[in-house]
């Protein structure tokens, strides 16, 4: 059990270093938000070369998987907008609306059973999220992108479940990578964009720090798929908040970043109204095992 903590503790901090690395890229080097997510999917996409098999080309033909690639595209792009304007951990925690979404759409358009607790706690979670974001006049922008990724992951989530049994888990990944990278290339790939890459050393921080997001983001998810093959999800659920706890370790060793008293207030509601979901989970789920 301590192997597969340590494993989805990793996994999950590889995922926020991978948007950490984006960061730097837009605030330092003048990266625009859609390259980072555009070079993220094209080297991903070449890392997982090795997965194609007969189904995967198959699925490209599918409307369904292009909708689900777009939404997961339209996530990247929109929490690294939000990460040029707001800290690490503030982005992270206004993200975590995504399971909520996906709460809410695995109900209405999958027809999957909900709980009166469990729309209790996803309550709970969005009022933790309400504190990070804090909507208003003076609401900071970043922020709003955040939550729209998370609306963008809920619903690319869902579409997830939705569209599992079509084909192998590795077909579904190549997919989601390669059609991303194609959506983005007419988007990203400008003068502006040439001009920097050709500023840029192979072996300097620009080259590296854009292999570093990508590498730590695929390497973050790839992980995650190899717990989730190990243990059920109800079982994950609890530490998929270390990347929480990750995002604020960065945001403050990194760019001296701390999130605020209404910040960590949020933070705790949105972490205790995810651990007990898992908990709850967890109970239906012994529930309806058979009795040995």
């Amino acid at each position: 059990m301590w192997k597969l903590v340590a494993l989805m503790f990793l996994a999950m901090s590889m995922i926020p270093a991978g948007d950490t690395a984006g960061k730097i890229l837009t605030s330092e080097y003048g990266a625009s938000p859609l390259f980072v997510a555009w070079s993220r999917f094209v080297l991903g996409s070449l890392i997982a070369v090795p997965l194609l098999r007969a189904d995967t080309l198959r699925i490209l033909r599918d409307w369904r998987i292009w909708l689900r690639a777009l939404l997961l595209t339209c996530g990247i792009v929109s929490i690294q907008t939000a990460l040029v304007a707001a800290p690490v951990a503030d982005v992270f925690a206004a993200f975590f609306v995504g399971p909520i979404v996906s709460y809410a759409l695995s109900i209405l358009l999958l027809g999957e059973r909900g709980s009166p607790q469990r729309s209790a706690l996803m309550v709970l979670g969005f009022l933790g999220v309400l504190l990070v974001v804090r909507p208003g006049f003076d609401a900071n922008a970043g922020l709003g992108f955040a939550v729209l990724a998370g609306v963008f992951y809920g619903a690319y989530l869902s579409a997830s479940r939705w569209l599992a049994p079509l084909a192998r888990p590795g077909s579904l990944l190549f997919s989601q990578l390669f059609i991303s990278a194609l959506l983005l290339t007419p988007f990203c790939w400008s003068s502006t964009t040439a001009d920097l890459l050709l500023q840029q050393s192979p072996s300097g921080p620009f080259a590296t720090l854009t292999l570093a997001s990508a590498m730590f983001s695929m390497g973050g998810n790839f992980l995650l798929l190899f717990a989730y093959a190990r243990a059920p999800a109800a079982q994950l659920a609890p530490y998929v908040y270390f990347q929480l706890l990750g995002a604020v370790a960065l945001g403050w060793a990194v760019f001296g970043d701390l999130p605020d008293a209404l910040t960590w207030l949020g933070l705790g509601l949105i972490v205790s109204a995810g651990l007990a979901s898992a908990t709850l989970s967890r109970r239906a789920l012994r529930g309806a095992s058979p009795p040995a």
